[in-house]
């Protein structure tokens, strides 16, 4: 049974936090400034209002110059849109965890965050460095820190009243449940890659049972050729509904109860990835039985953003 025909105002109440999530967002992994203020911009007027950042993106100042201007202009009210970021491996020290949160939150001009991530489990040197590495070009972690040190400090801003949600990224679920399990408050969100050749059926099932919304990142398989956008099943399945293959991959992610993001980086593809619909139960079936199966990001196992260029 299908919930409804418009995926594209669906929002995902937040179980463990405040507010809702809308299902479809729009991701700022977009390495020229400039670009990310324009797309940023198309995204909103395309009908976008979930915004996803990072500290390590480099470009929450573009993000939020784009969103204030929206704002100031009238076409949106804060409470319209949902806006996250994340905290980098080298502030995971309880005593930088509120100053990096305070420096995001004014470099995107915004009086509070709907949802604060932890970007990666691992832990990395602290300092201004955000990839600290020796003279073999090792990554230099921090064994002094605990996920679990980071995640209280999480906590405390929940308390101040600054950030409504907290929640984990790239995380696998053997270092999501000892999370879960001390947390005083839980994960409200996880975001992990997910797409039909890695569905995270376990996660996504975890998730699930313990009110945490699943947000999925590379939904289109990050443009890597040949794949998800090539893929026969996929396209067929467009074919037939008279949609793109994004649009078929982006509902697939909604319907099957996650929220999504996707980075259009022009006007038209924005408003491509936001105009999805509804696809018929044997076409999610079909999905279902894609056997392919790949990982495109071994963050998980290093901390390393495999989408980040090096000095971003």
């Amino acid at each position: 049974m299908i919930e409804s025909s418009d995926l594209r105002v669906r929002r995902i109440p937040l179980n463990h936090g405040a507010g809702q999530m809308p299902a479809l967002g729009f991701g700022t992994l977009i390495p020229d400034p400039a670009v990310t203020i324009t797309a940023t911009r198309d995204a909103l007027q395309a009908g976008f209002r979930h915004f996803d950042c990072a500290e390590r993106y480099g470009n929450e100042r573009e993000v939020g110059s784009a969103l204030q201007a929206a704002l100031a202009a009238g076409e949106i009210a804060r409470e319209d849109i949902f806006v996250t970021t994340k905290v980098w491996n080298s502030n995971h020290r309880p005593e930088r965890v509120e100053l990096a949160f305070r420096a995001s939150l004014e470099r995107l001009g915004l009086n509070y965050l709907d949802l604060y991530l932890v970007h990666t489990p691992f832990a990395f040197q602290p300092g201004d460095d955000q990839d600290p590495r020796d003279q073999n070009g090792n990554v230099l972690y921090d064994h002094d820190v605990t996920l679990l040190d980071t995640w209280k400090a999480m906590e405390t801003l929940v308390d101040h009243g600054k950030c409504r949600a907290i929640g984990l990224s790239d995380i696998g679920l053997d270092d999501l449940k000892p999370i879960y399990e001390s947390a005083r408050i839980q994960p409200a969100v996880v975001q992990v890659e997910s797409h039909p050749y890695l569905p995270e059926a376990e996660l996504l099932e975890f998730c699930n049972e313990k009110g945490i919304v699943f947000l999925a990142f590379a939904p289109l398989g990050h443009g890597i050729k040949p794949g998800l956008l090539e893929d026969p099943v996929i396209s067929a399945i467009a074919a037939r509904a008279g949609k793109t293959p994004a649009q078929v991959l982006l509902a697939w992610a909604v319907q099957r109860g996650t929220a999504v993001l996707t980075t259009p980086r022009t006007a038209a593809r924005a408003r491509e990835n936001f105009d999805i619909s509804a696809l018929p139960e044997d076409a999610l079936d079909e999905i279902n039985r894609i056997q392919t199966r790949q990982r495109l990001n071994q963050v998980v196992k290093t901390g390393i953003p495999g989408f980040i260029a090096k000095g971003a």
